[in-house]
């Protein structure tokens, strides 16, 4: 069971973050004054919006993943990647002696980091003066890393997949049931993204991108600084009920073979386990997910208010 909730995990954050990159940037080209960039979008969201997602997963398993060549004959991207029916190999890195302290080290970097981000902030809003408070995070981690790691004698190296002639060597497996139920659930779910994105957009004021073309931004200015922040204002409560469907719907990968929790504990069950014992555990495990992605949502939400609106 634990094993499976984290598989289940897993697929929830990767999936998240992918389906909202993806569903940004379609979101954004359905409003593009580019017609086949518009269309294209148009026909990715149309398209995938009205096909079930079992269907879709089913697809990226049976006549995508499977499909690739067999090991004798897998495809090699630079060197780093290898590809094909049994899995997909890429670099990792492996820790060595000093690993535990380098990863604290980096932690430390990061907590000073926010510390630093949250006083530019605080200087910007009393002084006015601008805060590149990114640019500074980026810095303060960059150096925690390169000081820790090279004080510790290089605690990590790099493994790359290398391809004997029936296996591969080094690397880390991606297996071919979690990439097709991570691609299938990424595809459906961004294309309500990229809806809910879009139509975020268009509720902001018209006046909002006048204003800003006025004052001289260009096109990628006024959609970073004006129209994105007032978007995702709209846009967070709907944005959270496609990410609880998104860790719900992963329990689809039972038609495929992925051991997820749901899997996990029919198999479970058919060894002997208890079954309402073991039903229970998964709903609850279930819920605990859901919870904290509405308690996240909920926080990013209260985040964006207009002051004055809660």
């Amino acid at each position: 069971m634990i094993v499976g909730a984290k598989n289940t995990i897993t697929v929830a954050v990767l999936g998240i973050v992918l389906a909202t990159v993806v569903g940004v940037a379609v979101g954004i080209a359905r409003l593009s004054t580019n017609w086949l960039v518009r269309r294209a979008a148009s026909l990715y969201v149309e398209s995938l919006r009205n096909i079930p997602v079992l269907v879709i997963i089913i697809f990226f398993s049976a006549a995508v993943i499977l499909t690739l060549p067999r090991i004798e004959n897998s495809i090699e991207w630079l060197d780093a990647i290898v590809m094909s029916n049994r899995g997909t190999w890429v670099p990792t890195v492996v820790g060595r002696d000093g690993v535990g302290a380098f990863w604290i080290a980096v932690a430390a970097g990061v907590v000073i980091a926010l510390g630093i981000a949250w006083w530019r902030t605080k200087r910007f809003e009393a002084t006015g003066r601008p805060h590149h408070r990114v640019l500074w995070t980026i810095g303060v981690v960059a150096v925690a890393v390169i000081v820790a790691y090279l004080a510790l004698g290089q605690p990590l190296v790099a493994s790359l997949p290398e391809r004997t002639a029936r296996s591969v060597t080094g690397g880390r497996v991606v297996s071919p049931e979690f990439t097709a139920l991570l691609l299938g659930l990424v595809a459906y779910t961004a294309s309500h993204i990229a809806e809910i994105v879009r139509g975020s957009i268009l509720a902001v004021p018209r006046g909002q991108t006048e204003a800003a073309t006025a004052v001289g931004l260009g096109p990628m200015q006024r959609l970073r600084f004006v129209v994105l922040p007032q978007a995702f204002r709209v846009a967070i409560p709907p944005l959270s009920n496609q990410f609880l469907n998104l860790t719900k719907n992963s329990s689809l990968a039972i038609v495929i073979g992925y051991p997820e929790l749901m899997r996990v504990t029919r198999v479970a069950i058919g060894n002997g386990s208890p079954a309402p014992q073991a039903l229970v555990l998964l709903m609850v495990v279930y819920l605990a997910l859901s919870l904290t992605i509405s308690a996240a949502a909920n926080l990013a939400n209260r985040r964006l208010e207009l002051a004055g609106h809660r």
